[in-house]
């Protein structure tokens, strides 16, 4: 029987699977609705997805790097408890092991593509869902490339809350690398140098700025001075080359990276959860949640 866009449409609201799983439900039985169901729920697809409600804020960032390619993802769970389970580690090293081999676009092309095992990602994730039992989803992922001159500074904080993959140019010293890492992780810059931040958000900032220091009465002929000075610690704040070196506080992040030879090209700083709207579940609530699903 030919398998109609309409009949995987009508599947997938049914039971909120992907859309190849519910493709793949319906040539296996044939077109028929029901056994369908009935397939995506044995495979434990169908489960999967009457959890899509729920909020998966917690979870864990990871980098794999190799040879001259390097990617950092993060993958969502429920729970922190989640996030130390072993199938869920095993599911992120896969994840990232299948992102570095074939370099995909976006999330939604990721989630399409297949995998050695067979099944496409989306499937491979809700089939750990259903045996794990929480939602579970890739959230986002950067590959990033280098030359043998450079180096990858790979730093993941307390287990991966944190994940940082920085890039340096010009210098082969991978301990630099992560040094930098480490310090991006403490004082999330948010740009690496003062060329990348917008004109728009410079202005933005100077019109604050400028408005601040009137307030607080100082002399018009003067604002202007305080106001330039005020906008240096501005890009302290949010560009790390500026910033004061976390591991000696008499260098610049700048001058740090020069003394190895190299230059900061990029980074790339996730921390997990972070933009997500989280539920207030407490402590106690997060245990019996646990305790309940025994």
């Amino acid at each position: 029987m030919a398998i109609t866009a309409q009949m995987v449409k009508e599947l997938r609201e049914k039971t909120g699977a992907g859309m190849m799983d519910c493709k793949n439900a319906l040539t296996e039985t044939d077109g028929d609705m029901d056994k369908a169901i009935d397939y995506l729920r044995e495979k434990g697809i169908a489960k999967a997805a009457k959890k899509a409600d729920r909020i998966a804020a917690e979870g864990t960032t990871y980098i794999l790097a190799e040879g001259n390619e390097a990617v950092i993802l993060e993958v969502n769970s429920e729970t922190d408890f989640v996030a130390k389970n072993e199938g869920f580690q095993v599911l992120v090293k896969e994840l990232a092991e299948h992102l570095l081999k074939n370099k995909p676009a976006s999330v939604e092309e990721a989630n399409a593509q297949t995998m050695e095992n067979g099944a496409t990602v989306e499937s491979h994730i809700n089939a750990a869902i259903a045996k794990i039992g929480e939602k579970l989803s890739l959230r986002r992922f950067e590959i990033k490339t280098k030359t043998d001159n450079d180096a990858f500074g790979a730093y993941l904080h307390m287990g991966g809350r944190i994940g940082v993959l920085t890039v340096l140019e010009g210098t082969t010293e991978e301990a630099a690398a992560k040094d930098v890492s480490m310090h991006i992780a403490a004082l999330r810059p948010k740009y690496v140098s003062r060329d990348e931040v917008s004109q728009e958000e410079v202005e933005h900032e100077r019109q604050i700025l400028t408005q601040q220091a009137l307030n607080e009465g100082k002399p018009e002929n003067i604002v202007a001075k305080m106001v330039e000075g005020r906008l240096s610690k501005y890009f302290e704040d949010v560009c790390v080359l500026d910033q004061t070196f976390v591991k000696n506080p008499d260098q610049k992040v700048r001058q740090f990276v020069e003394s190895k030879g190299g230059t900061v090209r990029e980074f790339t700083r996730y921390e997990v959860g972070e933009g997500i709207e989280k539920r207030e579940d407490n402590f106690a609530e997060e245990v019996m949640n646990q305790v309940n699903k025994k």
